[in-house]
């Protein structure tokens, strides 16, 4: 049975070698409150635990040592000669034995409980041991509780198929009258079906819970509405709720996130509304809505409504959220007054609070701030370095994020597929080729990750930046998958750069098989290549041909953040309040920066226009309107901060450059692909971006 012979035993085995000799039925049970009494097996550790369980041979130990587990425990260790006798003395005696062995086939199903439900966090390993002890329990069928643990059990570990399985198992054993499914089972099948199994299974178990009279119990009907939810059967799922006589908070909950997921925030809203009592999981599912929506504005306008709600406090969820939400407009404002309020609350910076507010202050420009926070985390994980990295790099600090990717691996972190993205952009942005080449080459044999298209993407800007476009376009060929309109624009900008007309022409035939293929991304490129090269008439051709199939560009858009308010401005906007003043504002602004030799580029403009027509095209996009909202709204020792949804376009960033000379003004902007700071002229991107 040991390893070591020569090796004390242990408590552990002290117990299952004073097990006395019974039917096979009880050879597993041991005694739960000598468990119990020493605690979690630790490193003794469930599998050996249940090799003991099973196939250990028992002894019928002295009548004293039988008082003993039907007694206390000792609790110090037993002598020597305690030892002996407990481990080869001892008699038959089965005026004992059947009491006791009563005891010890109660402590089985304790012992499984345990596991499931008060050992320590659920994994495959512990549901392994559990399900060995759940297998060999010793009577015909187990209580149906302890079914009930083993389903939720593999439910919790999104297994569902095995869990649908026992289910079945079990109801096989009810037709024989052995064991009934009850509520529980019911909401922990169905749980089950939510992690996107099928919808029939679902649809049969409800059939089933009709059948048995469960469809009033609060628990499955919250069950029905999530699983529902999760099938984007919503009408269904709102029926359910309809339906149900008691509804608690979960109920209302389960609905309103069924329509957020399934990107209806109309009715969420309604929903949320009405609801008579809201938790913080309710504030955090509508505010998880928003970002995942896209619609920052709305979160931090229902995070702030949360905040005068004295009745409940933010959770992890929702800060992360908030700070996200933040992250994305450039809102620094709220996003200091988002940490000031976990400061003060003393709220504990966990691994993932910590990461979204390295992030936030990385994405409003303030990487100072983002470092001082990755400072302060005494020890750094995956999430927290990638944070860090991503950051740096889209500052343009390309060298720093390579110092912090190897600092990251001296500490034997290993660094997952978004890490080695972020660390590859900055090589990128710092044209560091032997760097990211070194990175690239490596990331599957040293880390075990495989490339995916967005870090060729990365690898091949990296290049072609850098003026290798033969070599950019030699691992294009070579990818073992197919290169999307990414990888192609990032050539194509290359070869502008560059003027390298005879690859453009090449890359120019593959963008015309994406767009045989109907690829609306490489449609659009292929319509600004088309207007920059003045073929007006494939121009309309293809803007007719993405009309039919309702395929649009996504409209540039910038956001201002001024005083803790968040504004918005699209291309040619009109539906800003103050959009008068703002228009004659910029053309000011465009009249003043013109005389100092500002000259608008027209290249990029894909409509067959006069270049007057052109001018006036380009002076309306979106972060030009948001400049000129800055300028009139803040004072003229302060920084503007920009975030724009798109690629800088070449007109603004050199009207940027302008703006910031004349009204000597820094201006931070944060497009799709880094941050921009212009001072005095100058451009942190040196105008390669």
């Amino acid at each position: 049975m040991r390893s070591n012979p020569q090796a004390p035993p242990t408590a552990w085995e002290l117990t299952v070698s004073c097990a006395i000799s019974l039917p096979y039925g009880v050879l597993f049970n041991l005694p739960t409150r000598y468990y119990f009494a020493i605690g979690y097996p630790g490193a003794f550790g469930l599998a050996r635990l249940s090799t003991l369980l099973i196939h250990t041979g028992f002894h019928v130990p002295h009548a004293t040592w039988v008082r003993v587990f039907l007694g206390e425990p000792p609790m110090a260790a037993p002598s020597e000669a305690a030892r002996s006798t407990m481990l080869h003395g001892g008699t038959y005696n089965w005026s004992i034995s059947v009491p006791l062995a009563r005891l010890l086939a109660k402590s089985a199903r304790l012992l499984m409980e345990h596991i499931l439900q008060w050992g320590r966090p659920l994994d495959s390993a512990n549901l392994t041991c559990a399900r060995t002890l759940f297998d060999h329990y010793p009577s015909p069928s187990q209580p149906t509780l302890l079914w009930n643990l083993m389903i939720r059990a593999y439910s919790k570990l999104q297994n569902s198929q095995e869990s649908i399985n026992l289910f079945h198992q079990m109801v096989s054993l009810d037709h024989l009258m052995m064991v009934a499914p009850d509520k529980y089972t019911f909401t922990f099948v169905i749980t089950s079906c939510s992690h996107q199994i099928s919808v029939v299974f679902g649809q049969m178990f409800h059939g089933m819970v009709m059948k048995n009279g469960f469809e009033s119990n609060l628990f499955v009907g919250n069950s029905l509405i999530n699983m529902y939810s999760v099938f984007a059967r919503m009408e269904d799922a709102h029926k359910i709720f309809n339906q149900m006589s008691d509804r608690d908070v979960f109920s209302w909950t389960s609905l309103v996130r069924g329509y957020a997921k399934n990107e209806d925030m109309g009715r969420a809203c309604e929903i949320f509304d009405t609801m008579p009592v809201r938790n913080d999981v309710s504030w955090a599912v509508m505010i998880s809505g928003f970002v995942g929506g896209r619609r920052y504005i709305e979160a931090l306008r229902y995070f702030k409504d949360m905040s005068f709600d004295e009745k409940v406090k933010p959770n992890e969820a929702v800060l992360v959220c908030a700070l996200s939400a933040c992250a994305h407009l450039g809102a620094l404002d709220q996003g200091n007054w988002i940490h000031a309020y976990i400061d003060k609350n003393e709220i504990t910076e966990t691994s993932n609070i910590s990461t979204a507010l390295i992030d936030m202050y990385a994405k409003c420009g303030i990487i100072d701030c983002a470092s001082r926070v990755f400072n302060g985390i005494s020890k750094p994980d995956v999430h927290n370095y990638t944070s860090m990295i991503s950051g740096l790099s889209i500052h343009g600090l390309g060298k720093n994020a390579v110092c912090v990717f190897h600092q990251m691996l001296a500490e034997n972190v290993m660094p997952n597929e978004v890490t080695i993205l972020g660390v590859l952009n900055g090589c990128s942005h710092s044209g560091l080729v032997k760097n990211g080449s070194s990175i690239f080459y490596r990331m599957q044999s040293s880390w075990g990750v495989l490339p995916k298209i967005e870090h060729y993407g990365c690898f091949i800007d990296l290049l072609a930046r850098a003026g290798y476009l033969e070599r950019a376009f030699e691992v294009v060929k070579s990818m073992p998958i197919e290169p999307d309109i990414v990888i192609w624009r990032a050539l194509l900008s290359a070869c502008r750069i560059h003027r390298d007309v005879i690859l453009g022409e090449l890359i120019v035939n593959h963008i015309d098989q994406l767009h045989s293929g109907g690829h609306n991304g490489g449609e659009v490129l292929l319509s600004n290549l088309y207007a920059s090269l003045g073929k007006w008439e494939k121009v309309t051709e293809l803007r007719e041909l993405m009309g039919e199939r309702k395929n649009e560009s996504n409209p540039g858009c910038s956001w201002i953040e001024v005083n803790g308010v968040v504004h918005e401005f699209r291309v040619a906007d009109q539906l800003h309040p103050q959009i008068v003043e703002i228009r004659h504002k910029l053309s000011e602004v465009l009249r003043r920066i013109s005389l100092r030799g500002y000259i608008a580029n027209t290249m990029q403009v894909s409509f067959d226009l006069s270049e007057e027509e052109k001018e006036q095209a380009v002076a309306w996009h979106s972060e030009k309107l948001a400049i000129a909202y800055g300028l009139m709204t803040t004072r003229p020792e302060t920084s503007i901060r920009i975030v724009k949804n798109l690629r800088t376009c070449e007109d603004c960033h050199s009207a940027l450059k302008a703006i910031s000379k004349v009204f000597g003004r820094e201006i931070i902007v944060r497009d799709r692909s880094r941050f921009h700071t212009f001072k005095e002229g100058n451009c942190s991107c040196n105008d390669y971006w």
